[in-house]
């Protein structure tokens, strides 16, 4: 540290007048705040690998002098340990859009148009970042190649796959991994390959999106990043969100060289989110399995919703390592269920007439169902007070009812008079105004603690109910977005009952 405050007197003349740590990341480098008091700082940084620090510093400065968003470099020490950094302010993307990732992927259109931004400027940094640049000095490799992708699918294979104890050929999911492998590197491509690219990394100055932790680059396929960022399991974009975003990188990509066809474009872009989504879950199994990290344990549900989306989507030429996948991904342990605090507490506890009891070397027994008489089925309904609150069909007295009118209420103009809280004006009218979705994060909380308890206990029903005025707006916008969350999150079955509009929906169990 001491080392650290002399490089910043020896750039700025005096030493600075508060310091403060910033919250470390996945990384071993220690990250300072520097200021004058006169309102300005930088940002010191202490690294532990010169050569990581070297690729940093050679990248920043290249991407600099081609005019890219990223932060300057202002000193470096003779070691090349230390060096201070332009400060771009505390505000990441991650934080900027933390309100729809909570909401189960109910982006508000501020939050969208932060992501089309950040999407657009992609392309920019892989292709005019990759102008003149000597990839020698990118860390801890210059090029992504078939020993790479071997490397991290063979990760996927022991800290993951093996963990489970799904039976399966290794020879045929080898010869399967070097069809994959060879297929991902057939493209040749000259653009900057970011590899960690993630609203975490991409910081905003004033709207704007700019870029860190870009150290780990290399030269590669454009693709990569794109299904690194749209498919981060914890980011939940729903596909028509992750859809336009892909067409907005497809359009911004034009500009910096000649793209394949949409057809080909989608098709190679899936292969990447395959191989994305299987090097995820390696790295969430050694880093929850085996190094005990609830975090990366919880993110396996989520990864495993995605995957499922994807070979239900796509044709895959991988017989043998799809197959195996599909039985991987349902997998009842890897539902989106949790257990109580106290199983968590107490290790692999489960009972023995479970038939999803999980195995030691599943790690911990997160992702366990519960017996119980029956599985839950949630029933969620909006209605109008002027008609009264529903009737519990169960028999069991009813449950939460949540009144919706101290919201702002879109039926009082005309435009929105003849439309329901399903169509898009009154959807973008409610999350603009912003009131609804405050008013949701606290339903979203107790409903989840609720539901995670009746599961536990056996219970088999359990009702919301939504009230506004004319039970056409609000109430219906909140029934329809507490359902949805219900059943992404958990996995069961949500039927739901828009009384005062006739309409009535069942969402499968997954």
């Amino acid at each position: 540290m001491q080392q650290l405050l002399e490089l910043y007197g020896q750039w700025s003349g005096h030493q600075p007048y508060q310091t403060d740590k910033l919250p470390g990341a996945g990384s071993n480098r220690a990250y300072y705040r520097l200021s004058d008091g006169q309102g300005h700082s930088v940002i010191g940084v202490v690294g532990t690998s010169i050569d990581e620090n070297h690729a940093f510093i050679y990248l920043a400065r290249h991407f600099a002098s081609q005019g890219l968003p990223v932060p300057q470099v202002l000193a470096v020490s003779a070691d090349e340990m230390r060096y201070l950094q332009s400060d771009l302010g505390s505000t990441s993307l991650f934080d900027a859009i933390s309100g729809g990732r909570e909401a189960g992927g109910r982006y508000t259109l501020r939050e969208q148009e932060l992501l089309r931004r950040t999407i657009r400027e992609l392309p920019n940094i892989q292709m005019r970042g990759a102008r003149g640049l000597d990839f020698s000095y990118c860390y801890p490799q210059p090029q992504f190649d078939a020993d790479s992708v071997l490397f991290d699918l063979n990760y996927f294979k022991y800290c993951f796959l093996k963990a489970t104890e799904l039976d399966f050929h290794e020879l045929k999911l080898e010869a399967d991994f070097r069809l994959l492998a060879k297929d991902l590197t057939a493209e040749p491509c000259e653009a900057f390959l970011y590899r960690d690219f993630q609203a975490r990394n991409v910081m905003l100055v004033d709207g704007q999106p700019h870029f860190i932790d870009f150290q780990g680059g290399r030269r590669g396929p454009y693709y990569y990043d794109l299904a690194s960022f749209l498919w981060q399991a914890s980011a939940r974009y729903p596909h028509k969100l992750r859809r336009e975003l892909v067409f907005e990188y497809y359009n911004s990509l034009k500009q910096y060289t000649e793209v394949p066809t949409p057809h080909h474009f989608v098709a190679r872009l899936s292969l990447f989110v395959l191989f994305r989504l299987l090097q995820v879950l390696g790295a969430y199994g050694f880093r929850g399995y085996f190094e005990r990290k609830q975090h990366f344990i919880e993110s396996i549900p989520p990864a495993m919703h995605n995957l499922r989306e994807l070979l239900a989507a796509f044709t895959f030429p991988y017989p043998y390592l799809i197959d195996l996948l599909r039985r991987l991904a349902e997998l009842p342990r890897f539902q989106r269920i949790e257990v109580p605090a106290q199983n968590r507490a107490d290790g692999y506890k489960t009972t023995d007439n479970n038939p999803y009891k999980a195995h030691p070397k599943d790690g911990p027994a997160t992702f366990s169902k519960y017996d119980g008489k029956g599985p839950l089925v949630v029933r969620v309904y909006s209605f109008s007070y002027r008609k009264g609150i529903p009737q519990d069909e169960s028999g069991n007295g009813g449950g939460y009812v949540f009144d919706c009118r101290s919201t702002h209420n879109p039926g009082r103009y005309e435009p929105y008079k003849q439309l329901t809280g399903l169509d898009e004006p009154v959807i973008r009218f409610l999350e603009d105004d912003g009131e609804i979705l405050t008013f949701l994060d606290s339903v979203y909380r107790l409903a989840d603690a609720h539901v995670r308890r009746y599961m536990q206990r056996g219970f088999t029903s359990l009702m919301f109910s939504f009230g506004c005025t004319g039970g056409q707006h609000r109430s219906v916008y909140s029934a329809q977005h507490l359902a949805e969350h219900i059943h992404q999150k958990f996995g069961i079955e949500v039927r739901i009952c828009h009384r005062e509009q006739g309409i009535d929906q069942v969402l499968q169990a997954t």
